[in-house]
């Protein structure tokens, strides 16, 4: 299979994708969060092939993306007012909403369950692709499935060039990490992954927000979850990440007793120096937690280098985006962090 690189510039880019999502065929598409591995949602040999090329586990349920927000009511039942609220303030945007489905959707889609998460991306190209192919696209993070995640078009074909039909090249995704996942099925409603919409502009709308057990930490992998992301280690390049957290200072210490041949330090641009003597690579500024959410993917996939066999990182504190920087370089290090503070 020859895989067709479309410009998001090209008026044909768009017709020519939703033709091959109307026959069942796969197409990479760019959004603000990052590429994803779209098919046909409501087709389920088209989503068994989404399946296929990124060795996901069946069990995990995929996105729904549609073109506009008022397609919610085609795919979903009993929706309650908040998520009405929350479309019209955040959608097209960063945000995915869990939702009882309706009989359309099938079970392969929602990972066998009776929910669908559902959102409208920002991308104007890849609304309009499935605008023209008349169904929602199912999509996953377009990577192979653990492995970090897909920010370009390059990224996608590193991965896939020659496994599937197409990949549609929007630039370099600028959120970086992949959708914000909140479940309206419950009361109070539950955050499920962070993403570019923070806990606090969600808390603003909806008045109270748990926080899901898979957010913070690694669960039972026999657990049924209602999203993508929650139990299985994603994110991840081939060697073991270790966050250490503390001082700058105690931080580089504990990095530098430690450190050995085939290790790598992925840190902060303002800690460069701190590690100059460690191959050290920056995925960002502490001082700017947007250019870690954009830059974060990139600098995994860098990474994801067999002759590196351990990556000692630093993770920025806080809530807003920082929140989601750190989920998922926790879920890359299957939540094994050190506390240079204390282990000195």
């Amino acid at each position: 299979m020859n895989t067709l690189c479309l410009s998001a510039a090209d008026p044909q880019a768009a017709p020519i994708a939703a033709k091959i999502i109307r026959e069942g065929g796969l197409v990479a598409i760019p959004t603000e969060t990052v590429y994803g591995l779209g098919a046909n949602g409501l087709d389920e040999q088209a989503v068994a092939k989404i399946f296929e090329a990124k060795g996901r586990p069946q069990d995990n349920p995929l996105i729904l993306h549609v073109a506009r927000p008022e397609e919610m009511e085609r795919f979903c039942h009993h929706i309650p007012k908040e998520a009405y609220l929350l479309a019209e303030k955040f959608w097209p945007g960063p945000l995915t909403i869990v939702l009882p489905a309706r009989d359309i959707v099938p079970k392969r889609t929602t990972g066998g369950l009776s929910t669908v998460a559902i959102r409208c991306p920002a991308s104007e190209v890849t609304r309009e692709m499935i605008r023209l192919a008349g169904v929602p696209v199912a999509a996953p993070s377009a990577n192979i499935s653990g492995k970090p995640s897909t920010t370009t078009a390059q990224h996608v074909l590193h991965d896939h060039d020659g496994r599937i039909d197409a990949v549609i090249d929007g630039g370099a995704c600028s959120v970086g990490v992949e959708s914000t996942i909140v479940d309206l099925t419950e009361k109070p409603a539950r955050l499920l992954r962070p993403g570019g919409i923070t806990p606090e502009q969600l808390t603003e709308v909806l008045g109270e927000l748990t926080i899901d057990e898979a957010v913070t930490s690694q669960i039972d992998p026999t657990k049924v979850v209602k999203a993508p992301g929650m139990k299985y280690r994603h994110y991840a390049p081939a060697a073991s990440v270790v966050i250490v957290s503390g001082s700058r200072e105690k931080a580089a210490e504990y990095v530098h007793r430690y450190f050995e041949p085939g290790d790598r330090v992925l840190c902060f641009e303002e800690e460069l120096p701190l590690y100059a003597d460690c191959d050290p690579l920056s995925y960002g500024r502490e001082s700017d937690v947007n250019t870690l959410s954009a830059g974060l993917f990139d600098a995994l996939r860098i990474l994801d280098d067999p002759q590196i066999h351990r990556v000692y990182a630093r993770c920025p504190e806080g809530g807003g985006v920082a929140y989601a920087v750190q989920n998922r370089l926790k879920k890359a290090a299957a939540f094994h962090i050190v506390d240079a503070e204390a282990a000195l």
